[in-house]
């Protein structure tokens, strides 16, 4: 951070999650007013990216998840993008069907679950990328 960006946040405080200011406005991170002023693409791009990368290195000390194919290791990253790694952890039987490598398995073992009735389509595609093993 520069010298001006320091004070900025020094007179705001950091939250990490949403808060209403003294404002009253739905507010997060440093005083921004998400309220009123939303995110533009590019910042919400940047989130994504940050986030995707997070996952990648919370899944990374995992054995089960270093052995997969690409194919597969991207549905689990976007699994636990959705649920967070400690849900995604629960997916216990789908985790051991994964470390058997029978794909098909895992496939049905993701969409046997609360979540996926949640985001439907979502749990499908993530499905089909297990099942195909690719």
């Amino acid at each position: 951070m520069d010298a001006l960006e320091k004070w900025i946040a020094h007179h705001e405080g950091f939250r990490g999650l949403p808060y209403t200011c003294s404002g009253g406005k739905l507010s997060i991170g440093y005083g921004w007013n998400i309220e009123d002023t939303g995110i533009t693409r590019e910042e919400a791009e940047f989130i994504l990216k940050s986030r995707i990368l997070r996952c990648k290195q919370e899944l990374a000390p995992f054995s089960w998840y270093i052995a997969q194919p690409p194919g597969v290791k991207d549905a689990l990253i976007n699994m636990s993008y959705n649920l967070g790694l400690s849900r995604l952890l629960k997916f216990k039987r789908m985790i051991s069907a994964l470390e058997r490598e029978d794909y098909t398995k895992a496939a049905l073992e993701a969409l046997d679950s609360k979540w996926a009735k949640q985001v439907h389509g979502r749990a499908n595609d993530i499905a089909l990328m297990i099942r195909e093993g690719k």
